[in-house]
């Protein structure tokens, strides 16, 4: 079972380590901007998330489905699945590009961004997204290619993406000169776009992901839609909405959480906004094992039902959760103890390195107890029980991280490091609700 777990786990975390390099490098090349640069390109992050979790959650609904008919043999429905969800990535990606491309001056100001920096922030944004469709491509194919068992084909996108991403940072961002990264001086030799090449350098590369993702999903020996029509299919469709639909609300409403969090973080000032994206940035790396398990847990849970196996699933989930606490305590050990020689490789600014380093040690002890709820909604993603996780991270999400940060900063006056604390609380609680679900079954389908 753990050489299983391993085998889709680690082109996963792979995959997402190489993302979160990248992040830090992009962060480390706009922070040697100054403060406002880096308050600019995070000032948005959240919509990002937001808008990137409503497309994985379409993504959710094909991998069931797809890990489930493999599990029970039936390749037929996989094939005819892995064709529907080309076309619903087609309409989708379209569908989203028209949309942020045309609210990105209006996002800045429902983001409360300081009025500084808001023109820039939307110029960042809006070439951001203007390669949303192939951003749909990674995202929806990717995961059908992992519901299929393939994590590595997403993985070497993945690094593609990243290492192209960095070159063409480095020749989009800068002006010709040397440029001080990582407290290196570089020479570069680069077109002088700032921030918009920052953006400019992601939009590119994702299209070059979309393409690679969508190539080898037509390539696949076992769930390629060449033949299957790509006309909507109902009956598909139909189930794969079933277990989609819920998520989508799920991630819609907590990534609507993110980004009324942010907000209200935007308004404490330039400072709090870069200490905040800072902060973000450097935890990202600190989630990899909890991530990369989650889609080995989908699949797996996805496999087992398919095949009607109870005794297998129950196996499965006490091999994930305890291999998940253990890599979550090295996990926040190590963000602990690196957290300010980590926060300053991104600024120089005195203040943001304080503030910074006092939450992500705060965060730190947290990051075991948040490995179990990411895991167990794995394995309720793959069997198809996504009701129930809606339900608990919407609660959890507006009633203790949104009503708690509005009451500390709007109400009392306190600042950053009360809002990541009820963002602590926040993650605590869902430690305990999604306990409860594993301690009790709930995560298990009824006809398993």
């Amino acid at each position: 079972m753990l050489s299983t777990i391993f085998t889709l786990a680690w082109p996963t975390m792979l995959e997402q380590l190489m993302q979160t390099a990248v992040q830090y490098i992009d962060t480390a090349m706009v922070g040697s901007l100054g403060t406002r640069a880096t308050a600019a390109v995070g000032a948005t992050g959240t919509v990002n998330w937001l808008v990137g979790a409503t497309v994985s959650s379409i993504g959710v609904g094909f991998l069931a489905l797809i890990s489930q008919s493999i599990g029970a043999g039936d390749g037929k429905t996989a094939r005819r699945a892995a064709a529907q969800s080309v076309t619903v990535t087609a309409v989708a990606g379209v569908l989203l590009t028209a949309i942020t491309v045309l609210l990105g001056g209006a996002v800045p100001v429902w983001m409360q961004v300081d009025p500084a920096i808001r023109d820039l922030t939307a110029s960042y944004f809006r070439i951001f997204y203007s390669a949303m469709l192939f951003r749909t491509a990674s995202i929806i194919l990717g995961m059908v290619l992992r519901a299929a068992g393939d994590t590595k084909t997403p993985m070497h996108a993945g690094i593609a993406v990243n290492i192209i991403n960095v070159v063409l940072n480095v020749f989009f961002i800068y002006s010709p000169g040397t440029v001080r990264i990582f407290g290196l001086e570089l020479p570069v030799w680069g077109l002088g776009m700032g921030v918009q090449g920052a953006a400019l350098a992601s939009a590119l590369s994702f299209a070059v992901g979309g393409v690679m993702i969508t190539r080898a999903l037509y390539h696949h020996r076992s769930i390629s839609p060449r033949g299957e029509p790509l006309q909507l299919d109902r009956k598909i469709l139909r189930r794969v909405f079933r277990v989609a639909l819920p998520n989508m609300f799920q991630r819609f409403g907590t990534s609507l959480g993110y980004v009324v969090f942010a907000a209200m973080i935007n308004g404490l000032g330039e400072v709090s906004t870069a200490a905040h994206t800072v902060a973000n940035t450097v935890e990202s790396a600190f989630y990899i094992p909890g991530w990369g398990m989650q889609t080995a847990a989908a699949t797996l849970a996805g496999n087992a039902v398919g095949a009607g196996d109870p005794g297998r699933i129950r196996r499965l989930g006490r091999s994930l959760v305890v291999l998940e606490v253990l890599l979550m305590v090295v996990s926040g050990g190590l963000l602990f103890l690196l957290a300010e020689p980590l926060v300053g490789i991104f600024t120089r600014d005195p203040e943001v390195i304080r503030l910074g380093t006092t939450v992500l040690k705060m965060v730190a002890v947290s990051e075991p107890f948040y490995g179990i709820p990411i895991v167990v909604e794995g394995m309720m993603q793959g069997a198809g029980q996504t009701r129930l996780p809606l339900i608990l991270n919407i609660t959890c999400m507006w009633a203790v991280r949104i009503v708690g940060t509005y009451i500390c900063t709007r109400l009392l006056g306190m600042g950053l490091i009360s809002a990541w604390a009820c963002m602590i609380a926040h993650n605590l609680t869902l430690f305990v609700c999604f306990g409860i679900c594993y301690l009790k079954g709930k995560w298990i389908p009824e006809r398993a």
